[in-house]
C-alpha cells in the first residue's frame, strides 16, 4: 500500500468509526477522533466546536444502538498534502439523505489521524 493510500485508508477508517453508534455515544471514543481545533458546519447550518460536538453527539441521531444508523455510501478520500486528507461521502439516516466532506489531519505519530473539519448538507427529496 502506498503512503497516500495508507493516509486515505486511515482517514476513511476514522470517518466510519465516527458513524458507529458506540463511538457517537462516548465522549471519550469520539474525542480520540476529533482534533482539538475541530469545527463542524452541520446540515442545519449551525457551527459547532470540538466541545459542543462532544457534549451533544451522544444525543444526536445515529448515537443509539437501537435507533436508526447512518448508512454511508460512495466514501472516497484524497490526500491534499502530507498529513491532510479530504473524505467525501453521502449518508442516509432514516429518510434523510446528506452529503458530507471532512478534513482529517495527522500532526504527529502520537495524536494519530483526527477530524479537523466537517461539513454536511441535506439533500432535498427528489434531488440526485
Amino acid at each position: 500500500m502506498s503512503d497516500e493510500s495508507a493516509q486515505v485508508a486511515a482517514a476513511v477508517a476514522g470517518e466510519l468509526r465516527l458513524l458507529d453508534p458506540e463511538v457517537r455515544a462516548s465522549r471519550e471514543l469520539a474525542g480520540e477522533l476529533l482534533d482539538p481545533e475541530f469545527v463542524e458546519v452541520g446540515a442545519s447550518g449551525r457551527r459547532y466546536t470540538y466541545e459542543q460536538v462532544l457534549a451533544e453527539l451522544p444525543d444526536k441521531p445515529g448515537a443509539s444502538k437501537n435507533g436508526p444508523r447512518y448508512e454511508p455510501a460512495g466514501m472516497t478520500g484524497v490526500v491534499l498534502a502530507p498529513g491532510l486528507v479530504q473524505v467525501t461521502f453521502e449518508a442516509r439516516l432514516g429518510d434523510r439523505r446528506s452529503r458530507h466532506s471532512s478534513l482529517w489531519r495527522r500532526r504527529d505519530e502520537a495524536s494519530g489521524w483526527r477530524m479537523y473539519y466537517h461539513h454536511a448538507t441535506l439533500v432535498p427529496p427528489g434531488v440526485e
